[in-house]
């Protein structure tokens, strides 16, 4: 799979990944995906976390795997709670759905809200390779 397909676009992370193939497997290039992270400037961290697309969003909006992932029914709460997120933090929240309901992705989100702003970028950026990972093992 096209690492721009993992990662929701040409994102700052995946540049930098497509700037260091061939990988040796794909367990190596998630694994320096992660490490890759810590080096990415502010801008570019929010630039990676906002190429995802908001849970619970319009299914027209969103890419085959989020789709695939999200499922097709938008929830009102989940708009409203992404909205109020997005003031507090300044980017957008990504999680690892995993097959979960998204009443139980709402709660996680209520929950995050608690977060400092850096704990939150960190979260999310984890959480987009966490779902790059799953994508590769699907």
């Amino acid at each position: 799979m096209a690492v721009e397909t993992l990662f929701e676009g040409a994102t700052p992370l995946a540049r930098r990944l497509l700037a260091e193939a061939p990988h040796r497997s794909d367990a190596a290039m998630i694994a320096r995906a992660y490490q890759v992270l810590a080096d990415l400037t502010e801008e570019e961290k929010v630039a990676t976390v906002n190429a995802h697309p908001r849970i619970g969003d319009d299914p027209a909006r969103l890419s085959r795997l989020s789709l695939a992932e999200q499922g097709a029914d938008p929830r009102p709460e989940l708009e409203r709670l992404n909205a109020e997120y997005e003031s507090r933090f300044g980017f957008r929240f990504v999680v690892f759905v995993n097959g979960r309901p998204k009443s139980e992705i709402a709660e996680v989100l209520r929950r995050r809200m608690e977060n400092d702003r850096n704990q939150e970028l960190e979260t999310g950026l984890r959480a987009v390779v966490d779902i790059a990972r799953a994508r590769l093992g699907k």
